[in-house]
């Protein structure tokens, strides 16, 4: 009975304490403001959010400066901005981090100096960081301009930069101790998010190249040691940290080559899944960021994005309907055609309206060019496309499609460019329905390089580049034969 009774009271006393740690933490959010010296008016609470800003919320103050968001629910993590309604200027920026109830107490005259930012350990640090970041800048402001003064010798010159080694170490040690010290707070890691990575002495014995490999090798392996990547608040910064770490990544850590791209971003997305705020904004900033690359081939990753991430449904829980739609349509027009494919066969009929195959060329190689008569882009194209055939070294043929339905129009341009030794075709008069429902071609002028197997080898590829494309291909197509 007693054992019984020394139970019940220990699970009373687990309920107990649970329940006093649940109101420790307060619900919603509740951000109060005291600015001496601002009449009654109103303000706008608003955030940023990657590159752009967003409104969240209005309220008005008294007549001695006093107001107060509040909220039931919390407030998204990340630095949000005090906006004047009335002219749009910014009061200030602050933190909204983990305690969403504080209070933040200025003046109008120096919003920044005059912050009392006690009641909330976030802003406290983000504001004395802030100030001393400035306090530094104005030491290091008279030795810069001893280093940019052409009128100065070597030696002030020198003398100045080994102040601004002191000064800028002195920012290092405040920004380290901050980040040890505080390690939990926004401040710490937005400073430990723009760390780079101290990669070590490669072992002995390394030749240059072997060197070189250890460290990108390391590098890559602990590039986002030092990035909380979980942490939504790293997105709503004044600046795009989160994005700039994701294009420094896939831009310069990961090989530009789409099987390359989709195996890091599948890891990727896979790591900051349990987090809905981050696992949309990686999906998307990677869906946008290869929606139109620049890189030849890299179209394969949006169609993959696609497929993996929205076809699926798994995006469904912020991504509507007409841009589900819209990337579904980007991604069936780039599926079409992607390099390494082989490329769909095109009859046509040409000026004297008799058929013309693509697939009857044989020579080594075929340009596919998509033009039309009136597309000002087309008329400086295609000259480099005539002349680079005219002078070309290489076994090759144009199948040129004109986009337009006027046999004259086609006519006068393939006379008036010099083009008569093409392949020239109408794309309206077709065999295989409609150029664009077989080939991502829906703007001109628009290149495909295919071989003699009539693989896809280069797209999009502007007519100046073919020479050397064709150069470099070769000679790998001869190195992989030997």
């Amino acid at each position: 009975m007693i054992r019984k009774l020394i139970y019940h009271w220990f699970i009373s006393s687990l309920f107990f304490i649970a329940s006093i740690q649940a109101q420790d933490k307060q619900s919603g959010h509740k951000l109060s403001f005291v600015i001496d010296g601002m009449p009654d008016t109103t303000f706008v609470l608003a955030y940023y959010f990657d590159e752009g800003t967003y409104t969240r919320d209005t309220v008005r103050s008294d007549s001695r400066g006093r107001f107060t968001f509040q909220g039931a629910n919390e407030l998204p993590k990340g630095v949000y901005i005090l906006v004047l309604e009335s002219n749009k200027s910014k009061i200030f920026d602050f933190v909204v981090y983990e305690d969403q109830h504080f209070t933040l107490k200025t003046s109008l005259n120096d919003p920044y100096r005059s912050m009392d930012a006690s009641d909330d350990l976030n802003n406290r640090l983000y504001f004395e960081n802030m100030l001393f970041n400035a306090s530094q800048n104005m030491k290091a402001q008279p030795f810069s301009q001893i280093v940019n003064d052409s009128l100065k010798t070597e030696q002030e010159k020198s003398e100045a930069r080994k102040k601004l080694e002191e000064i800028n170490d002195e920012v290092i040690n405040y920004q380290l101790g901050l980040i040890k010290t505080h390690p939990n707070t926004l401040i710490a890691k937005i400073l430990n998010g723009r760390k780079r990575v101290e990669t070590p002495v490669p072992p002995a014995g390394l030749d240059e190249t072997a060197s070189g490999r250890f460290r990108y090798e390391y590098y890559k392996e602990h590039f986002w040691d030092n990035f909380d990547l979980d942490d939504d608040a790293l997105i709503r910064l004044p600046f795009p940290l989160y994005r700039q770490k994701l294009d420094e990544y896939f831009d310069k850590m990961v090989m530009q080559h789409p099987d390359s791209i989709i195996k890091e971003t599948s890891w990727l997305v896979d790591r900051v899944k349990s987090n809905p705020e981050t696992y949309k904004f990686v999906v998307w900033s990677l869906t946008s960021k290869y929606y139109a690359p620049e890189i030849m081939g890299l179209d394969k990753i949006v169609v993959h994005m696609y497929d993996e991430y929205f076809k699926t449904g798994e995006m469904d829980f912020w991504a509507n309907d007409q841009l589900k739609t819209n990337l579904k349509d980007r991604a069936d027009k780039l599926r079409l055609s992607f390099i390494g494919m082989k490329a769909p066969n095109l009859i046509m009929q040409d000026a004297r309206l008799q058929a013309r195959s693509l697939y009857d060329i044989k020579n080594k190689y075929t340009v596919i060019y998509f033009y039309d008569p009136d597309c000002g882009h087309c008329k400086e194209e295609t000259p480099v496309l005539v002349n680079f055939f005219n002078e070309a070294r290489y076994d090759l043929q144009v199948y040129s499609v004109c986009a337009d339905t006027s046999l004259t129009k086609m006519k006068d341009y393939i006379k008036d460019m010099g083009m008569e030794k093409w392949v020239n075709v109408n794309g309206p008069r077709s065999y295989v329905g409609h150029y664009q429902e077989l080939y991502d071609a829906f703007q001109t002028p628009t290149l495909y390089l295919i071989d003699d197997k009539k693989k896809i080898i280069a797209k999009k590829l502007p007519s100046e580049k073919l020479d050397d494309f064709l150069s470099r291909y070769e000679a790998i197509e001869k190195k992989n034969q030997d």
